[in-house]
């Protein structure tokens, strides 16, 4: 194979997430606290990739550190609740992966525990390292902690790991930490997201079948 492990994004990269889990939420909060302001799929991806998140609900929207704890509990108590699918073809390469004697690590915005539920709902193997959003600040990515972690802990060199992720944070921590990186382009179709992620990723893959080609070609 060409790598020995792989660092994988979760939301929109390994689960169809935003769309189905993520942006529902968010509409209903801004239903309850912002009712004038209406913001459709695609703008909010656009705002989730720049200026993300929390750029989108304390800059743009002006949300108050109130309604920040309030968005927050909503969105964790939605996740709770819905369980995201896999997108096709994702199941295959992570089975593939781990039955040749690869390593899968997951390096998120969620919470692990949301993590490793989607995995085991969705019929996958435990990941063999997790950082989420339980992790501190400073540790999070863009931060390289999660990369020189798993190096450390597998005795792997830069070469032998691929991050895959749709985002910018992903992307700035495999660059910052000089480890190849993947784009995840099958979640969505937003020009303006598309184009920077094709410009600035080592490999962009606009579907799962792009990336098991791309991995193990015709090995089975």
């Amino acid at each position: 194979m060409r790598y020995k492990c792989l660092v994988l994004d979760h939301d929109d990269t390994v689960v169809n997430s935003t769309a189905h889990v993520h942006y529902p939420s968010f509409v209903k909060v801004l239903s309850e606290i912002r009712p004038d302001t209406t913001l459709g799929l695609e703008e909010f991806y656009r705002k989730n990739f720049e200026p993300g998140i929390l750029g989108l609900c304390k800059d743009i929207l002006g949300f108050t550190d109130e309604e920040m704890i309030y968005e927050k509990d909503c969105w964790q108590n939605y996740v709770e609740r819905h369980v995201p699918k896999t997108f096709d073809g994702m199941e295959d390469i992570i089975a593939k992966f781990r039955r040749k004697g690869g390593i899968i690590c997951v390096v998120s915005h969620s919470y692990k525990t949301s993590i490793l539920r989607d995995y085991k709902e969705n019929g996958l193997p435990d990941p063999d390292m997790v950082f989420g959003w339980e992790m501190l600040p400073h540790q999070r990515k863009p931060s390289v902690y999660p990369l020189e972690e798993i190096m450390q802990n597998y005795g792997l060199s830069k070469s032998e790991l691929l991050v895959v992720d749709d985002l910018k944070p992903g992307h700035e921590m495999a660059r910052n930490c000089g480890v190849d990186f993947a784009a995840a382009g099958w979640a969505h179709s937003v020009p303006e997201i598309d184009d920077y992620m094709k410009k600035n990723s080592d490999f962009y893959f606009s579907s799962v079948e792009d990336m098991d080609q791309f991995l193990f070609g015709n090995i089975q």
